[in-house]
């Protein structure tokens, strides 16, 4: 009894013996024909090593803002001019009123509610010289006259119409000395002007003039359009 199961262990063990020395693989190859036939150039296989991770450098934080990019540089300067607002004149003055005169300019001026915006000062009317056409006795008759200085070549005129000794005489240049009056006298007289003289203006009388501070271009328009009723007065800076 005991030598049949001494053998039966020694035919075990050398079975295992058998299986670890591979004996068995030309036995099990031969039984897979069919998967042997499927493999596709296997002496093409290459072995690739692993890639190794890539370690994450972790980035200091800082205060610092970041430098931006040209997109960002190129954007800043478009956003700023669209949002550049209109000119704003800090101040400017218009007009030598007389006291009728200023009176119906500021009632006009009203309806702009300028408030602190507007400020009247009185300003002294010196004496100047004057190129003029002596008053035609109404409107239609300045008006015909000025007609005729334009087809001279005459455009720097304006009718008189304030309430004054001149009142419809025709202003042909306004001068600090009497010799530019009449080099412009002169000048005309050569155009064909026949009935201009050379006299004495302004009454050294106390005048008007209104300042306007932090008027932008839309209220300037607003003013001219009432201006126009007023063609003598002229826009100045503020002295």
């Amino acid at each position: 009894m005991l030598k049949i199961l001494f053998g039966l262990l020694l035919v075990i063990n050398g079975g295992l013996l058998a299986y670890q020395q591979g004996w068995f693989e030309g036995v099990k190859k031969n039984h897979e024909p069919t998967r042997l036939s499927q493999q596709l150039h296997p002496e093409r296989l290459t072995i690739i090593a692993p890639t190794p991770p890539v370690q994450k450098t972790e980035v200091p934080a800082t205060d610092a803002p970041a430098e931006p990019g040209p997109e960002a540089v190129t954007a800043a300067p478009t956003a700023a001019n669209a949002a550049t607002p209109s000119a704003v004149v800090a101040c400017t003055e218009i007009g030598t009123f007389d006291t009728a005169e200023a009176q119906r300019f500021e009632s006009r001026l009203a309806s702009l509610a300028l408030g602190e915006r507007l400020v009247r000062r009185e300003v002294q009317d010196n004496m100047r010289h004057i190129v003029y056409i002596p008053p035609l006795g109404n409107k239609d008759a300045a008006d015909r006259k000025g007609s005729e200085l334009t087809k001279l070549g005459v455009t720097d005129y304006f009718v008189i119409q304030d309430n004054s000794p001149l009142q419809w005489g025709i202003s042909l240049g306004v001068f600090r000395t009497e010799e530019s009056a009449r080099n412009h006298l002169a000048a005309l007289t050569q155009k064909g002007v026949r009935t201009a003289r050379v006299g004495m203006h302004g009454t050294g009388a106390v005048r008007v003039a209104f300042q306007l501070r932090s008027m932008d271009a839309p209220l300037k328009q607003n003013i001219d359009r009432i201006k126009e009723a007023f063609p003598r007065q002229q826009w100045r800076e503020c002295a």
